[in-house]
């Protein structure tokens, strides 16, 4: 059931250049039984939602209706049962940052798979996947004159509006710290987030041919 799962998976983001490919799901993955290890959860749930939780991703899929529709008959044709598939998708159409960063998950499952998805934004895998998915989108490393948009945004908002790699740090991955769930989570995004927050320090000091003191 897994390896037909997965199969499904990469032949989906077997293009992808954005960052939201098949060695991000299987990072999440890891990540996900790792914490849902230590906090107790349902690990069979946990890992079908990570391995899916991006084929409805309207930053890859245009049509999250028909998205959903064929995870839903992937999972019912893998056998997965009525109240684990409902359980999984309910994670994966809640779980996104886009959908509003404040909601709470429902299940420990759900705030497993979340920390697991949002620690892969974080550290040098967080750096090098933003400055993926910018070029991809044509946006620019950095620009001063385009203001970093730190204000609560709607979902098409924060999907549509200009940007740059530098300015998703201050939008998104330095808010991650904070919203992260479980104790687990926390305790692995610490390291990560400090990580970024040099990263960009040293960035910027070097964009204005300083050094960092």
């Amino acid at each position: 059931m897994l390896k037909n799962i997965e199969k499904f998976v990469m032949e989906k983001l077997i293009k992808d250049s954005t960052g939201h490919d098949w060695a991000h799901i299987d990072r999440v993955r890891m990540l996900a039984i790792q914490i849902g290890k230590v906090e107790g959860a349902d690990l069979k749930i946990c890992e079908l939602a990570a391995l899916v939780h991006d084929l409805i991703d309207d930053k890859l899929f245009s049509d999250e209706e028909t998205a959903l529709k064929e995870v839903i008959q992937l999972l019912k044709k893998e056998g997965i049962e009525k109240k684990e598939m409902d359980h999984i998708v309910e994670i994966i159409t809640t779980m996104s940052f886009s959908s509003g960063p404040e909601k709470g998950m429902s299940t420990l499952e759900g705030e497993v798979v979340q920390d697991a998805d949002r620690l892969d934004a974080l550290g040098a895998i967080g750096i090098a996947r933003t400055f993926m998915y910018s070029g991809a989108k044509g946006q620019a490393m950095y620009d001063p004159a385009i203001p970093a948009r730190t204000q609560q945004m709607t979902k098409e908002e924060y999907r549509q509006g200009k940007s740059t790699s530098i300015n998703h740090f201050y939008e998104k991955l330095f808010k991650l710290k904070d919203l992260m769930n479980t104790e687990e989570g926390i305790r692995l995004a610490e390291e990560r987030h400090t990580f970024i927050e040099q990263f960009v320090e040293q960035f910027l000091a070097e964009w204005e041919g300083k050094d960092v003191q």
